[in-house]
Order: structure tokens, then C-alpha cells, then sequence
């Protein structure tokens, strides 16, 4: 299997999290849950193998995407297929990072994934068009690139006083969430305007995400897991809660998650057929 991964060393990489490439992935399930980790992602499939999302309860198919598409801002797991011999190339977006590229807020985004063209007529397809014309994968990633290069809009990006709230956010214990908007500048109106327009969600929301990924990250980095001191770490009132928002945003209990062995696998994608 091929995983290739790129991080960009213009100014555009302050918006893109990673760009990455993988080819020939074999896994042992056929649909995965994906949990919401506070980025967009801009998907081109390589191998004309179409995809599928799937009713969260009952996994039945309810949408099928080809060629390119657009996860947006989600608030709530989603259920997705996985295919054997596959191929993809992915634009992660950084929770902030859409606006200077896609020229619009990014709440426009929020709880969808979208056919390219519905966003950006035939653009991406020729791009798509292009990268699958390309031998390996740096060289796809410098068409990336290009087309970020192309699209970059200097006058749309966030203010400095946003950026510091959003890395507060990320850094600071939750319960310091209305000390952090207090001391943004302007009114909390405005912040809330400005997070829907950059990244797609309030701040409360946005903080809760950054919160249960943290959790996941703790997971995965402890072999023995004391959930009642994860709990107080991550800042939950009490396990009761901890509980609620765990499952709220991944669709188990973190016992069943342990005992499905889920924080084996790769962060944010949790198969559920491992027979496939």
C-alpha cells in the first residue's frame, strides 16, 4: 500500500492541515464510522470506485459520490464505505481554512457532502483530470498545490483575534470558554459571525469537537484506561456527561468502544463490519 502524505511550505499552509495520497488500501471492513474532527475535506477518488454514506441506523445506502466531492463542517458522526484496492487523494482543511479558497462561509458546508460540481462546476474534475495524469504521488501534489496557489485569497482570511480564540480553544481547559470569549474584542455577536463564517460552528460547539478528539488521542496513548480520570481531565462535569457527549459523537459508549477495540484503530474512522 501507498500512504503519502504533504505539507505545504507556502503561506497556504497556514489553511491546509495535510494533503495526502494513499493507493492499494485493503481493508477489512466495507463501511467505517467517521467521527467529526473539525475540518472540511475535499475527496478525489482515483480509482472510479463509487462511494457510498449510509443511514447511521439502519446502514442502508441513502448517497453515492464519484470522482470529487466536499465533506463539509459536521456536527455528528456519518457512515461511509471502505473498498478494497482503493485509491485516494485528499485536501484537509484546517478548522479555519476553507474561507480563502472556497470564497464563501464556511456554514454554507455545514452537515453535507457535496458533488463538486454543485461548489465548483467542472474545476475540480479537471483537476481531478490532472493529478490522475500524474506518475507519483509528489508529483500530484504539487497539481494540489497549484490549484491552492490559484485559489488562495488574500483578503479572506481570519483576523489574528480570531486565530487566537480558535488556539485557545484547542489549548485551554473547556471550563475557560467564557473567559476566552470575554476577552475577544469585539461582541460575542460578532465572534459567533465570524466562527460560523470560518469555521461553520459557535464556539461552545466547536470546543465540544476539540474535546472528544482530545479523548480519543488519550485513548489511544494508554494502555490501561481509568475513564472517571479521562473524564476529569478532559473537563466533564461528571462520567454521566463524559458519557452522553462520548456517545454523541461517536454512536457508542466508551466501554463498547473499548471492547470493540476501537481505539486500535486509526483515529476518527471506526469499521463496523471488521468482516467486511
Amino acid at each position: 500500500m501507498i500512504f503519502e502524505t504533504h505539507q505545504l511550505n507556502t503561506i497556504q499552509s497556514k489553511y491546509i492541515e495535510s494533503i495526502f495520497h494513499f493507493k492499494d488500501f485493503t481493508p477489512d471492513h466495507s463501511i467505517e464510522r467517521v467521527v467529526p474532527t473539525g475540518h472540511v475535506f475535499v475527496i478525489f477518488e482515483l480509482d472510479n470506485i463509487p462511494r457510498n454514506t449510509f443511514d447511521n441506523t439502519t446502514l442502508k445506502p441513502n448517497n453515492t459520490y464519484t470522482k470529487v466531492w466536499i465533506s463539509g463542517m459536521h456536527k455528528n458522526y456519518i457512515s461511509i464505505s471502505a473498498h478494497q484496492k482503493s485509491e485516494m487523494f485528499v485536501i484537509q482543511f484546517k478548522p479555519f481554512g476553507t474561507y480563502p479558497f472556497f470564497h464563501f462561509p464556511t456554514e454554507n458546508l455545514n452537515e453535507k457532502i457535496c458533488s463538486s460540481e454543485e461548489i465548483f462546476e467542472d474545476e475540480l474534475l479537471l483537476l481531478r483530470d490532472n493529478i490522475l495524469k500524474q506518475p507519483t504521488s509528489q508529483d500530484k501534489f504539487k497539481v494540489a498545490e497549484n490549484w491552492l496557489s490559484k485559489r488562495y485569497d488574500a483578503t479572506k482570511v481570519p483576523s489574528e483575534e480570531l486565530l487566537t480564540v480558535i488556539k485557545k480553544l484547542q489549548q485551554e481547559p473547556a471550563s475557560h470558554l467564557s473567559k476566552i470569549i470575554d476577552h475577544y474584542p469585539h461582541t460575542q455577536k460578532h465572534l459567533i459571525d465570524q466562527f460560523k463564517k470560518y469555521i461553520g460552528l459557535t464556539p461552545k460547539y466547536y470546543q465540544r469537537i476539540v474535546r472528544f478528539n482530545d479523548i480519543l488521542f488519550q485513548i489511544k496513548q494508554q494502555e490501561s484506561i481509568l475513564w472517571s480520570q479521562i473524564a476529569y481531565q478532559c473537563g466533564y462535569s461528571d462520567q454521566s456527561h463524559f458519557i452522553k457527549e462520548f456517545k454523541h459523537f461517536s454512536g457508542f459508549n466508551p466501554k463498547e468502544f473499548i471492547k470493540q477495540e476501537f481505539n486500535k484503530d486509526e483515529p476518527n474512522f471506526f469499521p463496523l463490519d471488521r468482516e467486511g
